[in-house]
C-alpha cells in the first residue's frame, strides 16, 4: 500500500521559501520582485524543455511523468511486515497445503507477492520461480532507470541553460554600453538565468532523481526478501526457521527490538528443533 510522501513537497517548499526569505531579509519585498524576470524564466524553462524533447522520445517523456509522481509517494511495507506475512503463509501451507494459500492472497495487495505464491501453488519448480521473479526485478530496475533518466538530464541541462541566458544577457549589455538605462535590465537577465537554472537543478531535479533512485533500491531490496519468503513457503520450511532466515534482512536496531519482543519460554528454539 502506498501513501503520500510529504517530505518531497515540504523540502521543495522550504527550499524556495528560505531563498525567498533570504532575499527579502536583505532587500525587502521590492528587492525580491527584482528576482522575478520573465525573460530569464522563458530562457531556462523553454530551453530545458526543448533539450529534453530532443534527447528523448514521447514514450520516455510519458514514462517520466509517471515515475516522477513516485517521488511524492511512499510505501508502508517493511521487513517486519513481510516476515509476519510469510510466517503466516508458511504455517498455513504446512498445516493445510499450498493450495490453501489462494484464499490468503485475497488480503495481499502486493502483486509481486501474489505472483510468487501463485507460481508456488501451481507447482512450478523452485529454480524456475526464482528465475521468473529475479527477471521481474531486473525489468523493474531498468524501467525505473529509464523513467529517472529525464529528471537526471534535467538536472544537468538546467544550469547549462542558465549559462546560455547569462551569455545572451551579456551580449545585449555589451551592445548597449552607450545607453546606461538598459544596462540594469540586461544584467538582470544575464545573472538571473544562471540563478534559476542552478536553483532548479539543485533543489528540484537532482534531489528528486536521488530520491527516486533510493526508492528503487528499497523496492528491489524488499522484492529480494519476498523471493526468499516465497522460496521458504514453497519448500515447506518451519515457520520459525523461515522467520530467522528473513530476520537477516533486519537492521541491527530492528533486530534488537525483535529480540526484546520474543517470548522468553524457549518456544522459538523448540520450533526450530522440530524442522
Amino acid at each position: 500500500m502506498t501513501k503520500k510522501d510529504l517530505l518531497t513537497p515540504i523540502g521543495i517548499t522550504v527550499g524556495f521559501a528560505m531563498v525567498m526569505f533570504g532575499i527579502m531579509a536583505n532587500a525587502g519585498f521590492g528587492g525580491f520582485r527584482s528576482f522575478i524576470q520573465l525573460s530569464s524564466i522563458l530562457i531556462v524553462l523553454g530551453g530545458l524543455g526543448a533539450a529534453i524533447l530532443v534527447n528523448f522520445n514521447i514514450s520516455e517523456v510519458k514514462l517520466t511523468i509517471r515515475v516522477a509522481k513516485e517521488a511524492f509517494k511512499t510505501s508502508d511495507m517493511n521487513v517486519k511486515e513481510l516476515m509476519a506475512l510469510f510466517v503466516r503463509l508458511s504455517e498455513k501451507a504446512r498445516r493445510e497445503g499450498l493450495l490453501a494459500l489462494e484464499t490468503e492472497l485475497e488480503e495481499v495487495e502486493d502483486p509481486f507477492i501474489k505472483k510468487g505464491i501463485l507460481l508456488a501453488v501451481d507447482g512450478i519448480q523452485p529454480e524456475v520461480i526464482n528465475d521468473i521473479m529475479k527477471a521481474e526485478i531486473v525489468a523493474v530496475e531498468e524501467r525505473h532507470q529509464r523513467g529517472r533518466a529525464i529528471i537526471e538530464k534535467a538536472g544537468e541541462y538546467a544550469p547549462a541553460w542558465g549559462m546560455i541566458g547569462t551569455l545572451i544577457g551579456l551580449v545585449l549589455m555589451l551592445q548597449s554600453l552607450t545607453n546606461p538605462s538598459t544596462l540594469g535590465p540586461q544584467m538582470a537577465v544575464a545573472l538571473l538565468t544562471t540563478f534559476y537554472g542552478t536553483l532548479l537543478a539543485n533543489l528540484v531535479f537532482i534531489p528528486m532523481a536521488g530520491k527516486l533512485e533510493n526508492k528503487t533500491y528499497h523496492e528491489i531490496y524488499l522484492k529480494q526478501i519476498i523471493i526468499e519468503g516465497v522460496m521458504g513457503v514453497q519448500d515447506g520450511q518451519n515457520p520459525r526457521i523461515l522467520e530467522e532466515k528473513l530476520s537477516a534482512f533486519l537492521s541491527e536496531k530492528e533486530k534488537r527490538v525483535e529480540e526484546e519482543e520474543l517470548p522468553q519460554d524457549g518456544t522459538v528454539g523448540e520450533a526450530a528443533n522440530e524442522a
